[in-house]
């Protein structure tokens, strides 16, 4: 196949960096949040942490809250028990109560675990009083009936591996690639250690790793940090951090030069992709002496077997005890949000090193105590809130457990559906589950719907269905296809009102399906065309990957790799040599250039005849 494309004028990349510059030289836009509580807090709460899940779980589309409570949950001191559910109208208000069960204190988690299309939970717990199957576990998972009302214990052989004192937060997530989600559980506090169990799809879960003994600061989160489709997952324990998983269930500690965990491990563990380049990295807050309040955020460089520090301008010092990571004034970036004393601050991000303050406010009074936080757009903005619980002052040696939602206040207009995941460069194994998330501004009364759709050959398709008139609740669960093999994957987002608007969001970079690890064709398939791919990550900081294909064909070929500043002007010559038929990688480092747009350029000749040529953008940014 012969193509033939011209390098950018000089004048039109003088135009194009003009904007961009303008416009990225200016700091992010400042946030703001009102609170909307009303219906959190009809009941007398406790103390002690809990963990909030943000989900549909009556697929209304509208978002809800569970928990299973804190110290008093169940009927100590209060009314709270069992699996509580503050079910949301899509206005980000008046939040109505239902609780069934006899047991509490823990964490929990929201996923479909029988794949039958409905939400189901799964919770660690500290109080498993009850006298029936329901709550009897330190560990359990149940079946949901879609009304986020009744349940059906599904948890034989959970918590059977020496979990004596408490079991807490709890995450999803398919450990071995199997098409269902697994469990995963962290002590509570001292001396239980943490627990992963596998799905054997009949109700029976069978553990596969365990790290017993030692202290935690209870959080436990799923992600893939090193970005080879195999699930890790971060955890707060003394021990260390992040595990690796090896797609069979079990997994290796990866702590190597991140900061000494301390005494029960870092405070306010999460995930989340701060550069853009597939991978999960991992925010927390240091509890060691001598940098106790430090806020931390690392990625992961699968060349060196090291953490890259990606903190930055971030404060040195605090008294923050929760972190979550999520694109929160929605520029494509992903931002980090702390809370702790009482206080929230958002950092938005850069995709590097640089951090700037967007938002800061108060929301409980001394001593603000934390319990949890949790990120999801409730009223249907376009924009993420923030749900917290943290312990407030009710008198003389007196504290409760308070609820408190914040909404994002910016208005808007029109139907608008942007993907959160995946966004590009992601690496997803054939057959095993993975979340698509999705955040979209909605008209309050008016019921959208959403339709996903799914493309390996590239963002013009062909498309097929992956669901369609799904509720606009933010996520689906998605197995993923067992035949596709491919690096040029796109998911279609539309979310539409039945005879009425649409609006449509693609990933803005390709995400990887099969058995094509990161840029490297291992299928033993030779490409079949020539291609120029986008650079991952974009933007980058310092270092970024660039990728071609040479197709398996008779001609021999010389292919160069060049790089061009905004003004048209060659700045480095990455590749200039005759190369067998292949998928490609070379990599650019741009430590000694400045922040800003950059061009690179393919060209394949085949004796005195371009037969390839294309060009693309990439962003530096420090």
């Amino acid at each position: 196949m012969k193509k033939y494309l011209l390098f950018p004028s000089i004048l039109s990349i003088v135009v194009f960096l003009f904007s961009f510059t303008n416009k990225s030289a200016d700091p992010p836009a400042l946030i703001t949040y009102i609170e909307s509580s009303s219906g959190l807090q009809t009941m007398n709460l406790d103390g002690g942490r809990t963990e909030i899940e943000i989900a549909d779980i009556n697929l209304d589309g509208h978002l809800d809250f569970l928990s299973i409570g804190d110290h008093g949950s169940p009927f100590v001191n209060t009314q709270e028990h069992g699996i509580m559910v503050w079910f949301g109208n899509g206005i980000g208000s008046n939040w109505n109560l239902f609780q069934n069960g006899n047991f509490g204190y823990g964490g929990i988690a929201v996923g479909d675990v029988n794949n039958d299309g409905i939400p189901d939970i799964g919770y660690g717990m500290h109080h498993n009083y009850s006298s029936n199957d329901f709550g009897d576990q330190l560990i359990e998972a149940a079946l949901g009936d879609g009304t986020g009302m009744n349940w059906t214990p599904w948890d034989d052989s959970l918590g059977t591996q020496g979990e004596t004192y408490g079991m807490f937060s709890t995450d999803f997530g398919d450990i071995d690639n199997d098409g269902f989600l697994d469990i995963g559980v962290v002590s509570f506090g001292c001396c239980n250690g943490l627990r992963v169990y596998k799905n054997m799809e009949v109700g029976k879960w069978r553990s596969t790793f365990t790290v017993t003994g030692g202290n935690t600061a209870m959080d436990f989160v799923f992600g893939d940090m090193d970005n080879d489709g195999n699930l890790d997952f971060a955890v707060a324990h003394n021990a260390g951090t992040p595990y690796f998983g090896n797609g069979t269930g079990g997994f290796v500690l990866k702590h190597n030069n991140l900061p000494a965990p301390g005494n029960s491990g870092f405070r306010g563990v999460s995930l989340g992709d701060v550069n853009g380049d597939g991978a999960k990295d991992l925010a927390f807050i240091e509890s060691a002496s001598p940098n106790n309040g430090k806020l931390n955020v690392w990625k992961w460089n699968i060349e060196t077997q090291a953490w890259e520090n990606l903190s930055g301008n971030l404060p040195t010092l605090s008294s923050y005890a929760a972190t979550a990571l999520y694109d929160m004034n929605m520029d494509g970036f992903t931002d980090l949000v702390v809370f702790g004393s009482g206080q929230v601050t958002i950092w938005a991000g850069n995709g590097g090193t640089n951090w700037n303050q967007i938002a800061n406010f108060t929301g409980f009074t001394s001593p603000g105590g934390y319990s949890d936080m949790t990120i999801g757009d409730a009223d249907h903005n376009g924009f993420a809130d923030i749900i917290i619980e943290a312990s407030q002052s009710c008198g003389t040696f007196c504290t409760r457990n308070i609820i408190k939602f914040f909404k994002e206040t910016t208005s808007f207009s029109t139907l608008s559906i942007t993907p959160v995941f995946p966004r590009g460069y992601e690496r997803f194994r054939n057959n095993s589950v993975k979340f698509i998330d999705w955040i979209s501004a909605a008209t309050q009364g008016q019921t959208t719907k959403v339709k996903l759709e799914f493309s390996s050959t590239g963002n013009s398709g062909p498309w097929t269905s992956i669901a369609d008139s799904l509720p606009n609740n933010g996520r689906y669960q998605w197995r993923v296809p067992a035949s596709v093999n491919s690096s040029n994957c796109f998911i279609r987002y539309t979310a539409f009102v039945i005879g009425g608007s649409t609006a449509t969001g693609i990933n803005p970079n390709p995400f990887i399906v099969g058995n094509l690890v990161g840029i490297n064709n291992s299928s033993n398939e030779m490409p079949n065309e020539f291609r120029l791919y986008q650079n991952y990550p974009n933007p980058f900081n310092p270092v970024t990957k660039i990728r071609f294909s040479i197709p398996n064909v008779e001609t021999r070929h010389g292919v160069s790799l060049q790089v061009y500043n905004v003004l048209g002007r060659k700045i480095a010559t990455l590749v200039n040599e005759q190369l067998k038929p292949g998928v490609h990688e070379v990599q650019w480092d741009g430590t000694n250039y400045p922040c800003g747009v950059y061009f690179y350029q393919l060209t394949v000749n085949s004796e005195q005849l371009t037969v390839y040529s294309d060009t693309k953008r990439m962003v530096l940014v420090k």
